[in-house]
């Protein structure tokens, strides 16, 4: 198998596009990876993201959340409801605006590394 670019499939994945042609949507609704690609015709229907995703993203938006409500909190004393009102809707926000990215590179870092599969059938692309 021929060396793929890590930082393009990256790259492609994240803004939900085909790893191998940059070109076909990656998704079929908000989080459902297509079988195949419709522009170049990869097979995308044995990636393997599973759990990762909401595993990465949580652990984004809880470093993020966690440390601005505590900056927030030393600095401001803002009342409970203060908190509630401002970082709920952010977490919930963030986790909504990564978890699309997070998915797609990772199956771009799936097909750069030729893993589940996808280093059988397209060796000729790099």
């Amino acid at each position: 198998m021929m060396p793929r670019s890590m930082l393009r499939s990256l790259q492609r994945g994240a803004s939900a596009k085909c790893p191998r042609c940059g070109e076909g949507p990656l998704f079929d609704g908000f989080l459902a990876i297509r079988h195949t690609c419709p522009s170049c015709g990869e097979a995308l229907h044995h990636q393997r993201a599973d759990d990762a995703p909401p595993y990465i993203v949580c652990f984004i938006v809880g470093h993020v959340v966690v440390g601005l409500m505590l900056y927030y909190e030393i600095f401001v004393h803002p009342p409970l409801w203060q908190h509630a009102a401002i970082f709920l809707p952010m977490t919930v926000i963030l986790s909504l605006a990564l978890l699309r990215p997070v998915k797609g590179g990772l199956v771009g870092f799936q097909w750069a590394k030729g893993m589940h599969g996808f280093g059988a059938d397209s060796e000729r692309w790099t």
